[in-house]
């Protein structure tokens, strides 16, 4: 079983606020030196806690500025169906977040389009040949005041994990 501590938090910290720090930049703030800095983060990828690095993208530099949130109701809710549902729709490159919800929808999605002329020309094209949907409600950003992918952690967040 790992066990997991305050430096690992730390070490999750400091890669959520720039995945290209260094191992020696890393240790250097954790005043530790370089080999167990990389042990750790290793054992951090090895338990899952750390699934991959990414590169985050400004949409607004690639025309990608308009946000829709989409929610979805289904028709049919077997198994086959939902997958055939989740397959179909989470194919479509505009779709950047595909969750499956409780309440009045189904599904919520995140489509990241250019404008609202390409956002039709994705109802129309791409979203309408999905099948099993029977209702859609669009949502539109206006602006966005917080974005992040870094989430808030303490020691109790890091799960006792098998490596």
């Amino acid at each position: 079983m790992a066990k997991y501590d305050h430096i690992d938090v730390k070490i999750l910290h400091l890669l959520q606020e720039d995945g290209r720090m260094t191992i020696k930049e890393i240790a250097s703030l954790l005043d530790l030196s370089s080999t167990p800095t990389f042990e750790r983060i290793k054992r951090l990828e090895r338990s899952g806690v750390i699934k991959k690095y990414v590169a985050l993208l400004n949409p607004d530099h690639l025309s990608k500025s308009l946000n829709a949130f989409v929610q979805i109701s289904i028709i049919d809710h077997s198994q086959k169906s939902l997958q055939t549902f989740i397959k179909g729709i989470t194919a479509h490159p505009e779709v950047m977040e595909c969750h499956h919800v409780s309440g009045d929808s189904d599904f919520l999605l995140k489509i990241a389009v250019k404008d609202m002329t390409a956002y039709h020309h994705y109802v129309t094209t791409k979203l309408a040949t999905v099948s099993n949907i029977g209702n859609v409600k669009s949502t539109f950003s206006l602006a966005v005041s917080k974005s992040t992918t870094a989430y808030q952690l303490g020691i109790r967040d890091l799960p006792d994990t098998k490596i």
